[in-house]
């Protein structure tokens, strides 16, 4: 995710000449490895104990989506001839990169994947995890500065990392069959059947795999258990810090936001043709950071500033739609893949918000209502939305204005709008069809930057995106691993956890450090996540039963014990 890239330009940038364990080991041969579209030669590095594992980068799985094909859904990639080279990363899609809050112009040739395996043998057949990368639709890509596969190579199963397009590029919808919406999730689609079809090659099941991801990669991989498009690509699913269900998972009015963003970049368009025809048009990196141009009044200050996403798609004649229902519809009616996951979230998410809460605080303690998360706030009258913020802020708050000094609650707040109530909603309508490993991440160690970057040291929990450096090799992570064995300890475990559950559906097979136990509405079991990693019960109830009774009020499908 973006926060990743941001800490390591502040804290770890990387020098000539650092220790890295990606180096290729030049004493071996680029391995070569034949797929179903033709030859591809990689490179062999080194793992944490130095042994060797075979690196594929920048391998296309789709064709250049550009000209004509800007906005459509994915071709695949054609055959080639010849030996096509694999050994380093292919271009980012084009996007405003936050981590250095600027425009990266990348390239809109960019749908790549990489392959990590120990083995290229076909008979190894090692559990396959596939990854989603996040950063709020707009931002980040799979490459292995930020998502490095060694912690996951002490065991024994291949990752893949997928770069998809984003933001304008990945996720505009004008409800037309030239531009139906959901590129970018078509993109994740092809790539899944690229994975399933060629991973035997690298020594992988295709009969045993995981899709997870993180913040927006964890909304994407719930759609994916929802789209009639995903069916039979994966296995199991692991979902951290992220559901469809949330606000701003959704695209709201997407047709209104093409026409405020074309008139952002100076065309007032007069109809669709004419608006479709600009934007094909226009540079690539020009549609980058839309998403902040074409906010309307009420989304300044209203949840997160996330746009551009998936969407309900309407139905043409000869295309595949990703999705034509409402995910919670869905969610309900049991349209759904019926596979094992493990899903939760940071202890203490809405630390990333804070600094921008207080900035906003005298609007926020005159209005609150726009506390309210957009998916009530436009189904209820003005009144109703003035008394559910009235409500929400007398709640985390009492009955005072908030200060400087309630920043717990202000993170608590954000935690549960944003990220957590959605996340137990999620997990309580498909819980029946499933079993579901609920998870609370609270470690605190040196490998939780982001609370420094964000300055935020003194408030209590751990930072949305926190738990990655936990699951993935990247150079802060790597700086910190080298010195500590307590973290080197809790890396394994993190990671064994993740990958035994990819391994047999079971995050503790063996049961070795603790018997982690499906959820279950009677006992409602979780895990927590620390240095004493320990079951538990009732996870954050008193604030699930809140964000319930308010859902439950406007009369919208909330937990109760009539849908467990």
């Amino acid at each position: 995710m973006f926060i990743i890239k941001t800490v390591e330009r502040l804290i770890f940038r990387a020098k000539p000449g650092a220790r890295c364990f990606s180096t290729i080991d030049n004493s071996k041969e680029n391995p070569i490895v034949t797929v179903k579209q033709g030859k591809l030669k990689g490179a062999v590095k080194k793992c944490l104990d130095g042994s060797p594992y075979y690196s594929f980068k920048g391998i296309r799985y789709g064709q250049p989506p550009i000209g004509e094909l800007r906005f459509k859904a994915p071709l695949p990639v054609k055959p080639w001839s010849g030996i096509r080279d694999a050994i380093e990363h292919g271009p980012v899609c084009p996007q405003f990169d936050m981590s250095i809050l600027d425009v990266v112009e990348g390239s809109e040739d960019c749908l790549s994947l990489n392959v990590y395996t120990k083995s290229l043998q076909p008979s190894s057949k090692l559990p396959v995890m596939v990854y989603i990368h996040g950063g709020a639709f707009l931002s980040g890509s799979g490459n292995s500065d930020t998502y490095g596969p060694e912690f996951f190579f002490q065991h024994d199963v291949i990752l893949v990392t997928i770069n998809y397009r984003l933001e304008v590029l990945g996720f505009l919808s004008l409800d037309t069959p030239e531009v139906p919406g959901n590129a970018g999730m078509k993109d994740q689609v092809l790539a899944l059947r690229w994975i399933k079809e060629n991973i035997s090659t690298f020594g992988g099941d295709p009969d045993n795999i995981t899709l997870f991801g993180e913040s927006a990669g964890a909304s994407c991989a719930t759609l994916h258990m929802l789209s009639p498009m995903s069916q039979g690509l994966f296995d199991k699913v692991i979902t951290q810090s992220g559901s469809c269900l949330s606000y701003w998972s959704m695209f709201h009015e997407p047709v209104a936001r093409a026409f405020r963003g074309a008139k952002a970049l100076g065309k007032e368009a007069k109809d669709l043709n004419e608006l479709l025809n600009y934007l094909r048009e226009v540079p690539a990196v020009e549609l980058a950071r839309l998403s902040l141009k074409t906010r309307t009044a009420d989304e300044k200050f209203r949840g997160l500033p996330i746009y551009f996403t998936p969407t309900i798609e309407k139905k043409f004649e000869g295309q595949e739609q990703f999705l034509t229902e409402d995910p919670l519809d869905l969610l309900l009616a049991g349209k759904v893949s019926k596979v094992p996951m493990i899903t939760g979230y940071n202890s203490a998410e809405g630390l990333m918000m804070l600094n921008d809460h207080l900035k906003k605080m005298k609007t926020l303690n005159e209005q609150p209502s726009y506390f309210v998360p957009r998916d009530i706030a436009t189904k209820v009258s003005k009144e109703t939305l003035d008394e559910l913020g009235q409500r929400i802020k007398n709640f985390y708050f009492g009955n005072k204005d908030m200060t400087t000094e309630d920043c717990q609650a202000i993170v608590d707040l954000h935690t549960d709008i944003n990220f957590t109530y959605q996340i137990h909603r999620f997990m309580h309508f498909y819980q029946k069809f499933a079993p579901v490993y609920l998870y609370k991440f609270e470690y605190c160690t040196e490998l939780n930057f982001l609370k420094s970057v964000f300055g935020v040291d003194s408030v209590k929990g751990s930072c949305h995106a926190d738990d990655l450096f936990y699951l993935f090799h990247s150079e802060i992570s790597r700086n910190v691993y080298d010195k500590n064995e307590k973290l080197r300890k809790i890396i394994y475990q993190m990671t064994k956890f993740w990958a035994d559950f990819a391994k047999t559906g079971n995050p503790t097979p063996t049961k070795e450090v603790v018997e982690w136990l499906p959820y279950s509405p009677a006992n409602k079991e979780y895990l927590i996540l620390d240095e004493e990693i320990k079951l538990s019960n009732n996870l954050d109830k008193e604030r699930v039963d809140f964000w319930n009774k308010m859902y439950a009020d406007v009369g919208m499908p909330a937990i109760t014990k009539s849908n467990l």
